[in-house]
């Protein structure tokens, strides 16, 4: 019986949108949790992944699951903008794109993530004995996997097409359980082998968050 206390990352599957449908444009975002989405017959359904655009710059960039979808509305799951500080009210309108293919990142030998610390403002008053830190932003997010070396494969070809459009891109990682993580961000691809007497030669790609990943515990298709 496995022991449900860890986690393992063994047989996870990263796979690559490299191409979309039209984007579906949507009028108006609520302040809830989850948010509900207004746009007009969308034709989107429950378990449908899409790259989300809003006039809101923390959830902007964002890859989200559809839920709850009716002729003209759909839930954005996993997202919470019941803040109408942090979301104003009646300005978070943009657009939903969906995958229409998807590209698999095979041959993964190791991922390594770094940023996402809060950074601090660290100072004080004339008259104070010591410093005080207040927080600000957080450093930029980054994950760095190790390819093995696969010259003129579609994920290599699907990779460098991708480093040279220069844009954001969405990728979903699909763990063992069923559960997934939805990553955005910049796609830079060095297939240019790193090479290591008696180990396998291996490339490397980079992917540069542009917005916080977004979790969920079980796929829906």
């Amino acid at each position: 019986m496995a022991d449900n206390r860890f986690r393992f990352p063994n047989g996870s599957i990263l796979e690559l949108a490299t191409a979309f449908g039209a984007d579906k444009t949507i009028s108006a975002i609520t302040n809830s949790k989850p948010p509900v989405a207004t746009s007009t017959a969308h034709g989107l359904a429950d378990g449908d992944i899409g790259l989300l655009t809003s006039g809101w710059s923390r959830i902007n960039g964002r890859g989200v699951r559809v839920d709850g979808s009716d002729a003209n509305t759909f839930e954005l799951e996993g997202l919470n903008t019941t803040s109408t500080t942090r979301y104003p009210s009646g300005k978070g309108v943009g657009s939903i794109k969906v995958p229409t293919d998807w590209e698999l990142i095979d041959k993964i030998l190791e991922v390594t993530t770094s940023g996402g610390d809060q950074q601090f403002w660290t100072g004080g008053f004339l008259e104070d004995d010591d410093d005080t830190q207040i927080p600000t932003t957080r450093s930029p997010q980054s994950m760095v996997l190790t390819l093995g070396d696969d010259p003129g494969s579609d994920r290599d070809e699907a990779l460098l097409d991708a480093d040279e459009g220069k844009g954001v891109h969405l990728l979903r990682l699909t763990l063992p359980t069923g559960a997934f993580i939805l990553y955005t961000g910049y796609v830079s691809y060095n297939d240019n082998p790193q090479m290591q007497r008696s180990n396998p030669m291996s490339t490397r790609l980079t992917l540069s968050l542009t917005a916080r990943p977004t979790r969920y515990d079980l796929f829906v298709s």
